[in-house]
């Protein structure tokens, strides 16, 4: 195998790469709320994948797992408040084995291409389009795969508050993970290039960041408004709660009686879980639903569990008064390891104690995503839905005029968890053009703009209600259009460019060894 070429700089040592991988993960975390230092993703990323160049796929698969380990490891370090260290441990290590993964591919991409192509245009252009394809190809597996993925912490989540925030919704998430990396990638390249001069290098990364900058936003069109309210009963819901049966119930009807009397509400939004009463199998749950529908004189989506037969789901219902539920979305996409156990003959084994907190599997929902709410169309998006690509697509298909997104963040008291899913749930309100209303049981609960920007909050821990005449949309952005087309592109073109690179250049004449 070829010595890197004389015209960029020499590798880092494997032991300064080791380091500059930690940093760098860590870094990439401060991205991501709390604290949300969205620059701070870019010298990370920096970091990670200059400590990529030159090595081989040994030490690909090394400097990716560090890096892996450092950035889920404290990202995700809310999984530890009520879960302990294995569940946030085994999830971490999951990720890891990606970031392993794609560390080795980004690697051969820094290693091949610029051999295969060595003019100015493949060192400085064409490989840092590859490498970026390659982190982005991580992403697209890793959010998917297995049981549905682990979509959480990509490079385009970090820009809920970000510059590049409106590009969303012209290219969608990993199309914009895959903006984010070229770019960092092309500047990775400029500063470790010493053929031309360093105004000629800059050029091309200055030039790249430039044209995100000014790109414009997508105009959203405005068909309406609703007048919407959502509640947050501050209420002792999570899954070690210790709470009498109807008290979660009652905290929210507590919490939604200073709406009572009032004419001007077109729906009320209750939480994921918010009445842990089933009102399908309990009249007196019912007769509560009756009463605040009523009171508030609007329809109710309210989040319980119902059961249907042998199966068990987590649902929101479209509540109205003296009719009962009208309307029911099953969530489509329950979290594996949460709300069911997959290969459950399989796993339990080898974590009884562990796998006792799943004692039941809840059932995947096969109905539409969207309630018509007295003519609007409202799409439903339970927690953790909120990062699932296809269901948004499914969504805005099934012609969703504005998003509801009901979740319990209990289980993650006071950490980050909560304002990371309010973030990626903004940047899905630009992605889709259409207003989000976030109602949780204990914050952050937010009703957000299709342009991302806030219209109401609550503060965490805190019951309260949010009211406020929200923007309907029927907008469809090119991030919809297109639906998966740019990730599927940008996924052929990484894997046949570095298959190619490296079929190209094995015909050359070799010498030197990898780099570990």
């Amino acid at each position: 195998m070829p010595e890197l070429a004389p015209t960029t700089s020499a590798p880092p040592r494997l032991g300064v790469a080791l380091l500059a991988a930690v940093l760098g993960g860590w870094l990439m975390s401060l991205a991501y709320p709390d604290p949300g230092w969205w620059p701070m993703l870019l010298p990370g990323l920096g970091l990670v994948l200059w400590a990529l160049r030159g090595r081989g796929v040994g030490g690909g698969l090394l400097i990716g797992a560090v890096s892996g380990f450092a950035y889920y490891g404290a990202l995700i370090e809310w999984l530890t408040v009520y879960l302990g260290l294995v569940p946030w441990l085994a999830l971490t290590l999951a990720q890891v084995f990606f970031t392993a993964l794609g560390g080795a591919l980004i690697a051969l991409a820094w290693r091949w291409v610029p051999r295969a192509w060595p003019g100015i245009a493949g060192r400085l252009v064409l490989t840092p389009l590859v490498v970026g394809g390659a982190w982005m190809v991580r992403e697209a597996v890793s959010s998917v795969f297995p049981f549905g993925g682990f979509a959480w912490g990509r490079l385009a989540h970090s820009q809920a508050e970000g510059p590049l925030a409106p590009v969303v919704a012209w290219t969608g998430f990993s199309a914009l993970s895959f903006l984010i990396a070229v770019l960092v990638a092309l500047t990775v390249a400029a500063l470790t290039d010493r053929s031309v001069s360093v105004s000629r290098r800059a050029s091309v990364p200055v030039g790249f960041a430039v044209l995100l900058l000014v790109w414009p936003a997508f105009p959203v069109t405005i068909i309406g408004t609703t007048t919407v309210a959502a509640v947050q009963g501050n209420s002792n819901s999570g899954l070690f709660a210790d709470y009498q049966r109807g008290e979660i119930l009652q905290d929210h009807y507590d919490a939604t009686r200073p709406l009572f009397g009032r004419d001007d509400i077109d729906m009320l939004v209750w939480p994921e879980n918010a009445s842990d009463i089933d009102p399908l199998r309990s009249d007196y749950a019912a007769g509560v639903m009756d009463i605040v529908a009523e009171q508030v004189d609007a329809p109710l989506l309210v989040g319980t569990i119902t059961v249907d037969g042998d199966e068990t789901f987590n649902s929101q219902l479209l509540w109205r008064a003296g009719e009962g539920a009208v309307d029911q979305y099953d969530k489509i996409r329950p979290v594996p390891f949460a709300e069911y156990l997959p290969a459950r003959e399989f796993f339990y084994p080898l974590a009884p104690d562990l796998f006792d907190l799943v004692p039941r599997d809840f059932a995947f929902g096969t109905r539409d995503t969207v309630f018509d709410v007295d003519g609007v169309i409202a799409g439903i998006a339970i927690c953790f839905d909120i990062v699932a690509d296809d269901l948004f697509l499914q969504m805005i298909d099934e012609g969703a005029e504005v998003i509801i997104s009901p979740t319990n963040n209990a289980d993650f008291g006071v950490s980050d968890q909560s304002v990371q899913q309010l973030a990626i749930a903004r940047l899905r309100a630009v992605e889709a053009g259409r207003a989000l209303v976030n109602a949780s049981t204990v914050g952050a609960s937010a009703i957000v703009a299709p342009d991302g920007s806030t219209i109401v909050e609550l503060p965490l821990f805190e019951a309260g209600t949010m009211v406020a005449e929200v923007p309907l949309s029927d907008t469809i952005t090119p991030a919809h259009a297109l639906g998966r087309t740019l990730e599927w592109l940008v996924i052929l073109f990484t894997l046949a460019t570095i298959a190619s690179a490296v079929v190209l250049a094995r015909a050359q004449p070799q010498r030197g060894g990898p780099t570990a």
